[in-house]
C-alpha cells in the first residue's frame, strides 16, 4: 500500500517528529523562523519546508511584521487528531482505575499465614 503524502492531513503532517517539536515550540507562541531554528537546532532549510508542510494541513498560519513571518499553531485543524487521541484516552483511564482498585483490594486484604 503507498503511503500517504505528508500534506495530505494533519496525521500524516505530524507522523515526522521535527514537525511536532516546531508544533511544541509554537505552543509556547508565535515565532519567527529563526527562533524555531534556534530552539530546535535545525538548519533554516529544514524548518522553513516542515513549516511548509504544517501551512498546507492549516496546523500552522503565519503573519507577516514587516520582513519577519510569524508563525502559530491553529488547534483547530488539530481536532481531529485530539478527538483520535481521546479515544486511547478513555480506554487507558478505565484500564488504570480498574487496576488501581485490584491494587486497593490486595493492600485491604489481611496477610495470610503460611503453613
Amino acid at each position: 500500500m503507498a503511503r500517504a503524502a505528508t500534506t495530505t492531513d494533519a496525521f500524516n503532517a505530524i507522523a515526522e517528529v521535527s514537525r511536532r517539536e516546531i508544533l511544541e515550540v509554537l505552543t509556547d507562541g508565535e515565532a519567527a523562523v529563526g527562533d524555531i531554528v534556534e530552539r530546535l537546532r535545525l538548519t533554516q532549510p529544514q524548518v522553513s519546508k516542515h513549516l511548509g508542510v504544517l501551512r498546507t494541513v492549516d496546523l500552522v498560519r503565519c503573519r507577516t511584521v514587516g520582513r519577519r513571518h510569524l508563525y502559530r499553531v491553529n488547534g483547530a485543524a488539530l481536532r481531529p487528531v485530539h478527538d483520535w487521541v481521546r479515544t486511547f484516552e478513555a480506554h487507558w483511564n478505565e484500564r488504570l482505575d480498574r487496576l488501581d482498585d485490584l491494587l486497593d483490594d490486595l493492600l485491604a486484604e489481611p496477610p495470610q499465614e503460611e503453613t
